[in-house]
């Protein structure tokens, strides 16, 4: 992927019908911590990780880096997208030096089946491919995850690979636009 331009990050919030995307605030702490403290959302991100453990070691900002938005309903966050460089060393890629940008997004239980994700996956792929067009974007998930699947599919990703990972069987995708869809 190519580096963020200084000028691109942290970038304008992101409006959508329902959604604001934007950079990560000192007020998103506890939000992050329930995120990542969630048993529910852990099902599908390798396990939640102890509330204590994350109080002490979540920064007074998380998440303050190129390429994560927080995505808040009526100004609370509800969950988090994000656009990083997939590691050269991870199986799945579409050039061979790796490095495309792959998209990841977690929200909070109560924002799931409300089409929240799909809105703001939207909105953040359109804003990448303005930013740094022609720039590959892909995505994986646990072949269980029906879900996100159905997200990846809803979002234009086709299937490029499957594979093993983290020890559970993963599905590859990449993002194929749509004429007129981001």
């Amino acid at each position: 992927m190519t580096a963020w331009g200084e000028n691109s990050w942290p970038p304008a919030p992101i409006r959508t019908a329902r959604l604001v995307l934007r950079a990560s605030e000192a007020r998103d702490r506890p939000a992050f911590v329930d995120l990542f403290a969630s048993p529910e959302v852990g099902e599908h991100v390798g396990g939640a990780r102890p509330r204590d453990e994350l109080e002490r070691a979540v920064p007074e900002v998380p998440g303050r880096r190129p390429g994560v938005f927080v995505v808040t309903l009526h100004d609370t966050m509800i969950g988090m997208i994000t656009l990083d460089p997939r590691g050269a060393d991870r199986p799945g890629h579409v050039r061979p030096e790796g490095g495309e940008a792959e998209l990841g997004f977690m929200f909070l239980p109560t924002a799931w089946g409300q089409g929240y994700a799909a809105e703001a996956c939207e909105a953040a792929l359109a804003w990448f491919a303005a930013t740094l067009p022609g720039e590959p974007v892909v995505l994986s998930t646990r072949t269980a995850h029906t879900r996100a699947l159905r997200l990846a599919a809803r979002l234009g990703f086709t299937e490029a690979a499957r594979f093993e990972e983290y020890g559970a069987d993963q599905w590859f995708g990449v993002h194929t636009p749509r004429p007129g869809s981001p």
